[in-house]
């Protein structure tokens, strides 16, 4: 099947209430029964035919009662406030699951969802440092997501982790650490020192692609 042609490239984190390295990454079920998470995704590069995507930022909360792939999940986006018209199409398009392969990460979880709430649209923060296991995502006034090391509870130290999926549909690879985050509003969230995650990723119309493509 032909698809439009997109691609979006850069840094992610994400967050749930799961405990370190989250069951669901390998088949179990959530450590608390249900799931409650958040992810942010900087866009630096990308495009949707011909509308430029470059420099955006865009994320999303998510409820499910149960597992992910259970469904009756709960979604609502955020998406950068300085998109414009056709960019907001362009994203509702690669975020919905649309112009993509069923086995997309975008189209999985579409898949899980069956209450989507209104978008908001906001001048958001993101930061996104693989290498030290830090990033912060703050939507004012709905949610501050805040990404850490994981802490040896002996020595204190900084602690490593990484978590290889080589043939996850969200990530081939990403370093494992702890967040807290809150929300407020339609989906209200309150969670420390869980699941966290950073990796750079890019996703197109057949899912991940291993390595850069030409503009």
């Amino acid at each position: 099947m032909a698809y439009v042609d997109w691609m979006i490239r850069g840094p992610k984190i994400g967050a749930c209430s799961c405990s370190y390295g989250c069951p669901c990454e390998f088949n179990a079920l959530p450590t608390h029964g249900d799931c409650e998470g958040l992810e942010a995704h900087r866009i630096d590069e990308g495009w949707f035919g011909d509308v430029r995507l470059d420099g955006l930022v865009v994320g999303a909360r998510f409820r499910w009662p149960g597992a992910v792939h259970q469904g009756h999940g709960t979604v609502q986006g955020f998406i950068d406030a300085r998109a414009t018209e056709a960019q907001k199409e362009a994203l509702f398009a690669i975020l919905g699951g649309e112009e993509q392969e069923p086995h997309t990460v975008y189209n999985i979880y579409a898949s899980t969802v069956e209450t989507e709430l209104d978008p908001i649209f906001a001048d958001m923060t993101f930061d996104c440092d693989i290498e030290n296991r830090t990033g912060r995502f703050v939507v004012p006034g709905v949610v501050d997501l805040r990404i850490e090391p994981i802490k040896n509870p002996v020595t204190g130290q900084p602690h490593r982790a990484r978590i290889v999926l080589p043939e996850g549909f969200e990530f081939r690879s990403a370093e494992a650490a702890s967040a807290s985050f809150e929300a407020s509003g339609a989906l209200e969230m309150n969670h420390a020192d869980c699941y966290g995650v950073l990796c750079d990723v890019a996703y197109g119309p057949y899912g991940i692609i291993e390595e850069k493509p030409a503009a």
